[in-house]
């Protein structure tokens, strides 16, 4: 697979949630797929195969008053990094990414990280 390659089906992903077209996840997605979404913290929730993949996905994608913005994607041969800010509508937003995989033209791969709100880490003295 050619970077190309991984950055097209990346922008067709993206594509999805950019326009709220749901359908367009069905081609992207791989039998084997493994998602890890951004939530609860600190370690998110672990989605299994093409079905659960899909629907998790198509629900955001659906969602008519939370939006994406994509603020940079990058292709490296199979994988893919996704730099987002997710609005959820009230005016609150987070910012994230995505570390993708591809194999064969499909998603293998989602691992989703956020900043989020919480203790921050205590500075060395």
């Amino acid at each position: 697979m050619q970077p190309n390659d991984t950055f097209e089906i990346i922008r067709r992903f993206n594509q999805a949630f950019l326009e709220h077209d749901p359908a367009i996840l069905e081609d992207l997605v791989a039998p084997d797929c493994v998602m890890e979404s951004i939530q609860p913290a600190p370690d998110g929730t672990r989605t299994e195969g093409y079905e659960a993949c899909l629907a998790f996905w198509q629900a955001l994608a659906a969602d008519p008053v939370a939006w994406f913005d994509v603020e940079e994607t990058v292709a490296m041969g199979d994988r893919a990094t996704i730099r987002w800010r997710f609005n959820f509508g009230d005016g609150g937003s987070i910012r994230g990414v995505n570390l993708m995989r591809v194999r064969d033209g499909r998603i293998v791969e989602a691992l989703g990280y956020s900043k989020s709100p919480g203790r921050s880490a205590p500075l060395p003295e």
